[in-house]
C-alpha cells in the first residue's frame, strides 16, 4: 500500500473588525407578553427576519451599513479572539 500525504487545502480567510448598523421597520403579530422581555423579543425578531416576511411579519424598511474599523477600537476580548483566529489559520497552513 502506498500512503502518500494528500495535499492540504488551505482556506486563507482575512478577518477584520467591523461596525455594523441595522435599521429595521416592520409590523409584527405577536403575543403582548413578549414585548416586556427585550432579550426574548430581540431573539424572536431576529428569527422572524431570517425566515423572511410571512403572514405574521411584514418588513417595511431595512437598511444595513457595515464598515471596517481599527482593531484598537475593539474590546480586549474581541482582539484576543481576532489573534486566535489568525493564529489558528497560520497553524493550518
Amino acid at each position: 500500500m502506498n500512503f502518500e500525504a494528500l495535499p492540504r487545502q488551505v482556506n486563507s480567510v482575512d478577518v477584520g473588525v467591523y461596525e455594523c448598523e441595522i435599521h429595521l421597520k416592520f409590523r409584527l403579530i405577536e403575543e403582548k407578553s413578549l414585548l416586556s422581555d427585550r432579550d426574548q423579543l430581540l431573539q424572536v425578531l431576529l428569527d422572524a427576519l431570517t425566515e423572511g416576511s410571512d403572514d405574521f411579519l411584514e418588513t417595511l424598511q431595512a437598511t444595513v451599513k457595515a464598515q471596517e474599523v481599527s482593531e484598537l477600537k475593539a474590546s480586549p476580548q474581541m482582539r484576543r479572539q481576532l489573534m486566535r483566529l489568525r493564529n489558528s489559520q497560520e497553524v493550518s497552513q
